[in-house]
């Protein structure tokens, strides 16, 4: 790690070039970092992901179980088989990076206005796994999701992009979303966002660093085939006509339940399956079920273990809104 002396450490504080950690050994981010690199973990392994009291931090191992849990599992499959996608990718830059502005094809009544500090390096949800260049990613002509997620660590922003694609005009997306990562604030009631919740996707993100840690301090993001046309704090928005009362809403809590064996897992899994016991995850998106969302870092290993684990393993909890829980006035 380099180390600098007090007149420049100083002067990189004032340029905004910083990521705060140890003040011995700071973090130097003057260009875009690629998720998947040693730079990236040692930036987000100290970055605070929301504030601690944030719904994405909070532990609900303790929380009740939802009364009609059973019911809304029976509505997914406990059948099913817990999977994953190794899909959200993210791209970290400095505050000095140059902002442009998209065009906002889809929602832009429900879009968070720019311009936006998106690299030519951003990544599109799926690379570097689905094998193709970045630039034939960023092409792509296919009806996906196709999100895009740029932090900037310095200034605690996050920007959000579904269905990004950059062509010869410049870029595109159907919907933009701006996460203040030091608030609690989120997106207007009814407003969707890059998840059909109206959620963050990159707290969400099980990340190489902490599963080498061994454990993931946050909750996760999951889809479900079919929800109801009804959402739940923290999420703000519906994406489904139906009024099944047994149906998951977005926003809809679960946890992998206490007695559930994990220790013949190996470690990266054991890291993932710890987190769904403490922190859970939420419903944030319609798509197959009991998908859960991976960094396509292919540095995690043991991923398809996750397979082991059915539906009937987890519980729907009674979660805790605005003003409760940790975040209940004093």
């Amino acid at each position: 790690m380099r180390r600098f002396s007090p007149l420049v450490f100083a002067s990189m504080l004032l340029l905004g070039s910083i990521v705060i950690g140890d003040p011995k050994t700071p973090v130097v981010i003057d260009k875009p970092i690629m998720f998947n690199t040693p730079e990236a973990d040692k930036i987000v392994s100290q970055l605070q992901i929301f504030p601690p009291d944030n719904p994405w931090n909070e532990d609900i191992s303790k929380l009740p179980v939802h009364p009609n849990s059973k019911k809304i599992i029976a509505t997914i499959g406990p059948e099913k088989r817990f999977a994953y996608n190794s899909d959200m990718a993210y791209i970290l830059v400095p505050p000095t990076q140059k902002k442009i502005d998209l065009k906002i094809v889809s929602y832009p009544d429900e879009s968070d206005p720019g311009p936006f500090p998106l690299p030519d390096n951003a990544p599109i949800e799926g690379w570097p796994l689905d094998k193709r260049t970045l630039d034939a990613a960023q092409r792509g002509k296919e009806d996906a999701d196709r999100h895009v997620v740029v932090v900037d660590p310095v200034s605690k922003k996050l920007y959000e992009f579904y269905q990004g694609r950059k062509t010869d005009n410049g870029w595109t997306c159907a919907c933009t979303a701006i996460f203040d990562l030091t608030s609690n604030k989120l997106r207007p009631d009814t407003w969707t966002s890059t998840d059909a919740a109206g959620l963050p996707i990159f707290p969400s993100i099980v990340r190489f660093d902490e599963v080498e840690k061994g454990m993931v301090n946050h909750a996760m993001r999951f889809t479900v085939r079919r929800s109801q046309r009804a959402y739940v704090y923290p999420a703000t928005h519906f994406a489904s006509s139906l009024k099944d009362p047994d149906l998951p809403r977005m926003g809809e809590r679960f946890r992998l339940r206490a007695d559930y064996d994990i220790s013949g897992f190996s470690p990266h899994v054991q890291a993932i399956l710890k987190g769904l016991k403490k922190y859970g995850m939420f419903v944030a998106d319609n798509g197959g079920d009991w998908r859960m969302s991976v960094a396509p870092d292919e540095r995690i290993k043991g991923l398809d273990e996750l397979r082991k684990i059915k539906g009937s393993d987890f519980e729907v909890v009674k979660t805790t809104g605005s003003n409760e829980g940790p975040r209940a006035k004093k």
